[in-house]
C-alpha cells in the first residue's frame, strides 16, 4: 500500500454567491513533492487554506487524513502542532525584526523565568540559516534581505517548528532564475530528509523538473493526478487538464503594423531618491502606434524605475531629459497629469500600487477615472457600476458581482481589474510591468489578446517582464536594459534568449 502521508477527501468550500471547492481529493505520499496546478481561481490556494486551518474545521465539508489519523484543525497553530506549515505567497515577516525574532515570532525560545533566551534563539536560528543555506547573520534585520531570502527565513521558520508537510503558495513568482532555483534545490534537499512539500505554481517548467506528482484542479474539482515519471506526464497535458483544451501556441497571433510614433524619451536620466547614484542614465527609445515594445533586463538594471519616473514621476529624483507624445513634449509633474496626457501604467506591485484590496471591484475600476464619471463633485454611481459591469464581461473577471470585494479574488482575475482600471481611463499608451506575474497559463494568453486588442485600434503598448520567453513572444521590437542604461535594441525577428542576455549583461564601461 503507498505511504501516504495526507489524504484530502470530498473537500467542499463555499462564500457567498460562490462554490470555490466541490468535492476535491488530494493524496500525497510522504517524502514527495507534490504539485498543484490550476488556473487562478480554480480553488488551490482555498484547498491549502482548509488543510492549514486558516479555514476551520466546521466551515467546510469532506475529511483531512494525516498520518493516518482525522484531523479537524481549528487554526493555523493547531495544523502547525502537528506538523503542518504553510508559506504564503505574501510573506508573513515583520521587516524590522531580526531574522531570529521572525523565526521564532509566536514560537520564542525561553529560559529560566519564562524570560526570552536569546543566546539559545540565536544560535538555533544561525543552524536553521546554514540549513537552508542562507549566508546571513541571525540579527540581520529581514527588512534588508531581498524576496529571495525572505523565502528561505520563511522556510526556516517551518523547520523550526519540526515541519513534516511543507506548503508553498507560489514560492518562486517574485523571484529571479537564481533564486528560483537556489529554493527549489532546498526543497529536493528537504525531500531527502523525509519532509513533504505541497508546491502551488503557475511555472510549468519548474513544476516538471522537480515535482513527483501534480494534482490539476479545475473549477474547483480534481481533474486527474499525475506521476510526473511517466512517459506521459508533459506541460502540455497539465495545460490541457488546467484549461479543458489544448493552447496551440501560448501567445495569440498579431501582425505588426505600426504607425506614427506615441512615445518619444531623449536622453532620460533618474537618480535613486536617498542614495547618490544614477539608476537610469541617458535612456532613449521609441514607441508607435500599433507596436508592442519590450524592455528586457534583469533585475535592478533600472526597468521600473524608468516606467515609474515617466509616469508622472513616481519615483526618482533629479529627473532628467525629454519625452514627448506624438510629437508635443510632455512634462507630467504628477500621476494625475500623466494620466491627462494619454498614459497608464500598470505596476508590478498590483496589490501594493494598483489595488485598493479592501473595495470593490467597481471601485477599483473607476479609481483612475474618476473626472468621467463624477459631476459636480459626486460620482454617478449607476454609471460607475455599469461600466465596471461592461469591464467585467469584457475581461472575463470572476467574481459573483462588481460589488464584490478585489481582495477576495484570484491573482488573475486582480489583474483584470488593473487593467479595466486602465483601460477606462482611455490611453494612447499603456505601461505594464511584469503583465501575468503570478498567473496561469489561462489568464495570461487572454491578458496577451487585451494587449493585441490594444494595439489594433492603434494604440501603443511597453511591456516590461523578466521573461524572456514572454517578451519575445509578445513584442514587435525589444531595447536592453544594464545597470541603467539601454544596450541594444533588436527586432524580435532577430531577437533570441541567448543575444538579449549578452546585451542584458553588458558592463557600463563597454556600452558605447
Amino acid at each position: 500500500m503507498d505511504d501516504y502521508i495526507l489524504e484530502m477527501r470530498s473537500i467542499e468550500k463555499s462564500f457567498p454567491g460562490v462554490k470555490a471547492l466541490s468535492g476535491v481529493t488530494l493524496s500525497a505520499r510522504r517524502g514527495e513533492v507534490h504539485a498543484i496546478c490550476g488556473e487562478n481561481g480554480a480553488g488551490k490556494s482555498t484547498l491549502m487554506k482548509v488543510l492549514s486551518g486558516v479555514y476551520p474545521h466546521g466551515s467546510y465539508g469532506g475529511q483531512i487524513i494525516f498520518e493516518g489519523t482525522e484531523c479537524q484543525f481549528s487554526s493555523i497553530r493547531d495544523s502547525e502542532r502537528a506538523g503542518i506549515v504553510i508559506i504564503h505567497q505574501e510573506l508573513a515577516l515583520v521587516p524590522h525584526l531580526s531574522i531570529a525574532e521572525n523565526i521564532f515570532l509566536g514560537n520564542e525560545r525561553r529560559g529560566s523565568g519564562g524570560l526570552i533566551d536569546w543566546h539559545r534563539a540565536h544560535a538555533e536560528a544561525s543552524e536553521l540559516l546554514d540549513r537552508v543555506g542562507l549566508r546571513e547573520k541571525s540579527t540581520t534585520p529581514v527588512g534588508q534581505l531581498g524576496v529571495g531570502k525572505q523565502q528561505l527565513v520563511e522556510i526556516a521558520k517551518a523547520l523550526s517548528k519540526d515541519v513534516k508537510l511543507l506548503i508553498l503558495d507560489e514560492p518562486t513568482a517574485a523571484l529571479n532564475d537564481t533564486d528560483s532555483a537556489h529554493l527549489l534545490g532546498l526543497v529536493r534537499q528537504l525531500q531527502d530528509q523525509g519532509i513533504t512539500s505541497i508546491i502551488i505554481s503557475h511555472k510549468l517548467n519548474e513544476i516538471e523538473a522537480s515535482a513527483n506528482t501534480t494534482t490539476v484542479i479545475r473549477d474547483g474539482q480534481t481533474v486527474e493526478s499525475m506521476d510526473m515519471a511517466d512517459d506521459s506526464a508533459s506541460i502540455d497535458r497539465i495545460i490541457r487538464s488546467m484549461v479543458g483544451r489544448d493552447l496551440e501556441s501560448f501567445y495569440p497571433d498579431r501582425v505588426s503594423n505600426p504607425g506614427e510614433v506615441v512615445l518619444e524619451v531623449q536622453d532620460w536620466t533618474v537618480r535613486h531618491p536617498v542614495q547618490d547614484r544614477l539608476v537610469v542614465e541617458g535612456a532613449s527609445f521609441t514607441v508607435r502606434a500599433g507596436e508592442v515594445v519590450g524592455i528586457a533586463g534583469l533585475m535592478g538594471a533600472g526597468r521600473t524605475e524608468l516606467a515609474m519616473s515617466l509616469f508622472g514621476k513616481s519615483y526618482g529624483r533629479f529627473i532628467s531629459g525629454r519625452a514627448l507624445m506624438r510629437g508635443r513634449e510632455i512634462k507630467p509633474r504628477s500621476v494625475a497629469e500623466a494620466i491627462d496626457y494619454g498614459m497608464a501604467y500598470v505596476s508590478e506591485d498590483r496589490k501594493q500600487y494598483g489595488l485598493n484590496l479592501l473595495d470593490t471591484i467597481a471601485r477599483n475600476i473607476s479609481g483612475a477615472a474618476l473626472p468621467k464619471l463624477a459631476r459636480f463633485g459626486w460620482v454617478n454611481q449607476h454609471r460607475e457600476n455599469r461600466l465596471a459591469e461592461q469591464a467585467m464581461e469584457k475581461m472575463r473577471i470572476k467574481a459573483p458581482s462588481v460589488q464584490s470585494v478585489v481582495g477576495q479574488l484570484s491573482g488573475g482575475n486582480q489583474q483584470k481589474v488593473v487593467l479595466s482600471k486602465w483601460l477606462l481611463t482611455g490611453p494612447e499608451l499603456l505601461i505594464i510591468d511584469e503583465p501575468t506575474r503570478g498567473i496561469d497559463v489561462g489568464a495570461k494568453y487572454e491578458i496577451y489578446q487585451l494587449i493585441n486588442e490594444f494595439v489594433a485600434a492603434g494604440k501603443a503598448v511597453v511591456v516590461i517582464s523578466s521573461d524572456l520567453l514572454e517578451i519575445l513572444g509578445t513584442c514587435d521590437r525589444i531595447y536592453t536594459l544594464s545597470q541603467g542604461r539601454i544596450t541594444g535594441e533588436v527586432p524580435v525577428g532577430q531577437a533570441t534568449e541567448e543575444n538579449l542576455m549578452t546585451l542584458m549583461t553588458k558592463e557600463k564601461e563597454t556600452v558605447r
